[in-house]
């Protein structure tokens, strides 16, 4: 097990929170592709995934964060709350953008701390974000109004 340090904390909040903005991303990006079979829409996800490894590689300590990591000993593991609740491809896809943007504003913050270019990347990535949530929820609400009058 790691040792606890301050340093240590700040780099298990990062590693946590690429991983959380990456998995949230994919679950959107599977959104766009098998549900609203849109390219466009896929290829935007796909793209801000990259960005997010690309900008942890120029850094060079994705090995430090992984390092420190403590999955089995992390107070927050084992947190539900409103996780298991979901109704449809909608909740999905809001709860994970609703993710994928909190992480990213994590980042954001806590690479004012040593990278502050890192740190305007990460803030460009979430207003990225938040267009491209605009973009896919039109579609959604779009796709599901039509399934409701098919029906």
């Amino acid at each position: 097990m790691p040792k606890h340090s301050k340093d240590t904390g700040i780099k298990r909040i990062i590693d946590a929170n690429i991983n959380r903005a990456k998995e949230g991303l994919r679950v959107c990006e599977e959104i766009a592709r098998f549900i609203l079979n849109s390219h466009s829409l896929t290829a935007e996800f796909k793209k801000l995934r990259h960005r997010i490894d690309y900008l942890i590689r120029q850094e060079g300590s994705f090995k430090n964060f992984i390092k420190c990591r403590d999955s089995l000993n992390d107070t927050g593991r084992l947190i539900y709350a409103q996780e298991l609740k979901r109704k449809g491809c909608g909740d999905i896809f809001f709860a994970n953008i609703q993710r994928a943007k909190e992480s990213i504003r994590v980042l954001e913050e806590f690479s004012k701390l040593t990278h502050k270019s890192t740190a305007i990347s990460f803030k460009r990535i979430r207003y990225a974000i938040y267009e491209l949530e605009k973009k896919t929820a039109s579609r959604l609400l779009n796709d599901a109004t039509g399934i409701r009058q098919r029906q």
